[in-house]
């Protein structure tokens, strides 16, 4: 069963609130950019929380049979990176996360809250 890119999206969200990623931010850009269809911003509070964020969102889609199509950002790192063509996850340390601050480069998406899990949808 192939997954479409919210459900994708929806996965990648639980797996990162179960791991206690901070401020989750899920944004949909589809209307202004062919880059993907969904942007999950997180960070950790410190370098290993960092990682194990990224370990949970590889994981998760490892399950799911889809590959990772880049990685940027290093392990141990403050920023990484990972590009799932249709949903693009960014974990950053949370200082990297302010200096980047993503949410107002791409203010022009429409900022999404899923459905927690057992939520009717």
């Amino acid at each position: 069963m192939e997954l479409t890119p919210k459900e994708q999206m929806e996965r990648l969200y639980e797996s990162l609130s179960q791991k206690q990623g901070q401020d989750i931010t899920v944004i949909d850009i589809r209307e202004v950019s062919d880059l993907a269809d969904y942007f999950l911003i997180t960070h950790g509070n410190n370098t290993p929380h960092v990682d194990a964020l990224v370990d949970a969102a590889e994981e998760t889609m490892d399950k799911l049979g889809i590959p990772c199509r880049s990685r940027e950002g290093l392990r141990g790192g403050r920023w990484v990176l990972l590009d799932y063509g249709d949903v693009v996850v960014n974990v950053f340390s949370k200082e990297d996360r302010m200096w980047y601050d993503l949410e107002r480069i791409w203010r022009d998406g429409k900022r999404v809250t899923p459905k927690a899990e057992g939520e009717e949808k």
